[in-house]
């Protein structure tokens, strides 16, 4: 299988680089600078200026892209988009890293994660466009995507511990209660899926056990 990882230099796309090529995968870094990962195989290119013919050899592209300031938060949907563009069409899986902020809270799907009164206010332009690019997502029907959304508490540092719960739309509690997970063990999830393709044209979650 092989798999290019879009922003691979980011924490995310850092580690799923790591998780697949531990599993035997054939595994190619997209990065705008310095490979900054343990891929061997690397295309130089800003995600923008990526196009079909970049992409036409893999199986599955993983999207890592993020933006986190209010002039780049837009591009959470534009990047999507070009993605999405340049695969229309193809058997080529796209597989996104997305955020948690858009799950639902109640079984009716009227309620999200960032409409909660606790949800930090900081947060809430990031949430407001992850969420605007899912559901321009969930309007591609040309597109074998794929939308896996962290837990709530989405940790950069935290430990791998090899275990996850696979969730659906609605935000999943582990056993103690929590919705939270490693960067690492999302990189899990994340290649698990990769290597499945069991949930395309979905959203599914990750929350450690």
């Amino acid at each position: 299988m092989k798999i290019a990882v879009v922003c691979a230099n980011g924490k995310a796309g850092k580690l799923i680089v790591q998780e697949a090529m531990e599993r035997g995968l054939d595994v190619t870094a997209v990065v705008r600078g310095e490979n900054r990962t343990v891929a061997k195989q690397v295309i130089k290119k800003d995600l923008f200026d990526l196009t079909a013919d970049d992409l036409k050899d893999f199986d599955v592209v993983i999207d890592a892209f993020g933006a986190w300031t209010p002039e780049t938060l837009p591009q959470h949907s534009t990047s999507l988009k070009h993605l999405c563009d340049i695969l229309s069409g193809s058997s080529i899986r796209l597989l996104v890293v997305g955020g948690a902020g858009s799950l639902y809270v109640d079984p009716a799907h009227t309620a999200q994660v960032m409409d909660g009164v606790d949800f930090p206010d900081m947060f809430k332009p990031l949430a407001t466009n992850m969420g605007k690019a899912l559901d321009e997502l969930r309007a591609r029907s040309d597109v074998k995507w794929t939308y896996i959304s962290p837990a709530a508490d989405f940790q950069a540092d935290g430990a791998k511990t090899g275990k996850y719960i696979l969730g659906g739309e609605e935000l999943t509690l582990n056993g103690k209660g929590e919705s939270v997970i490693s960067y690492a063990d999302y990189a899990i999830a994340m290649v698990d899926e990769a290597i499945s393709g069991e949930h395309i044209q979905e959203r599914i979650s990750a929350v450690a056990e």
